[in-house]
């Protein structure tokens, strides 16, 4: 069920809770690009099977959160930690897939004491200028136009289809089965257009207002080696420069068919 708090600022934060009978631990989970936030049945059931509660939150934009033109990474972030105070939750494992990997990352950057882990699937790494970073994408026609500027990349949602190419036979497969309810939430969180979607591009290809190298807590990085929407190299990148990182390789999966790996996850955060 969809809960509301009140931000500083004034804004509302929508944000999903699971809230199972006495909880092992708090994983809050980091949606991608679009999706509503909802905890959604393949990750509340893996998480159900570690005893875990789940907390998401809509980043500002996505239904039910208001708008913040110029957010940052770590700004979605702190959004997440609010919702984190007003629940009396105090020590927490970060994850996100996809454009939630960069914000799983930085709730572990700017809140180390507070989280014991983190891990991210299919996350973009900082963009740095190299035109290397665009390299492999099937479509990156949106972060092009985010690099230019917010009116250039809302000129860009205005025309935008998605292209099927951008997904590999194994993400089709998952999207048909144990991961349906991806694709179904990830229509819904644009169903009230596209806002949410846009100020994410522009955030991810902006200064994330810390570097990976702030991430003291021990992070997963796990990549499938065929993604097509975000390629493999952004994993190294994101080894490169995280201080306590191991690399997850998954060389037949893309970029849906990599959460299959969701329950191995769990168990390496449940070690840590």
């Amino acid at each position: 069920m969809a809960e509301e708090i009140s931000a500083p600022d004034g804004r509302t934060i929508r944000y999903f809770d699971t809230a199972p009978p006495d909880p092992s631990g708090t994983l809050i989970w980091h949606h991608g690009t679009p999706q509503t936030g909802s905890v959604i049945a393949p990750l509340a059931a893996a998480a159900a099977a570690h005893g875990l509660r789940v907390i998401s939150c809509a980043r500002p934009g996505y239904p039910g959160s208001t708008r913040r033109p110029g957010r940052t990474i770590v700004d979605a972030a702190r959004d997440a930690l609010l919702v984190a105070d007003a629940l009396g939750i105090e020590r927490f494992a970060s994850m996100g897939a996809s454009g939630g990997g960069p914000h799983a990352l930085a709730c572990a950057a700017i809140a180390p004491e507070r989280v014991s882990g983190v891990v991210t699937f299919a996350s973009l790494a900082p963009y740095d200028g190299d035109e290397s970073w665009f390299t492999g994408m099937a479509d990156e026609s949106a972060l092009r136009a985010a690099i230019t500027g917010p009116d250039a990349r809302e000129r860009h949602a205005e025309t935008a289809d998605f292209d099927p190419a951008s997904f590999t036979g194994r993400d089709w497969a998952a999207l048909s089965t144990s991961w349906a309810a991806l694709g179904a939430d990830a229509q819904a969180g644009a169903a009230d257009g596209p806002a949410g979607e846009i100020d994410d591009d522009l955030a991810y290809v902006a200064p994330w207002g810390f570097g990976p190298e702030d991430v003291a807590v021990p992070a997963l990085v796990v990549h499938g080696g065929a993604d097509r929407v975000v390629p493999a190299d952004h994993a190294d990148r994101l080894l490169a420069r995280i201080p306590h990182a191991e690399l997850w390789l998954r060389p037949s999966e893309g970029h849906v068919s990599v959460l299959t790996g969701l329950g191995v996850a769990l168990e390496w955060l449940a070690a840590v």
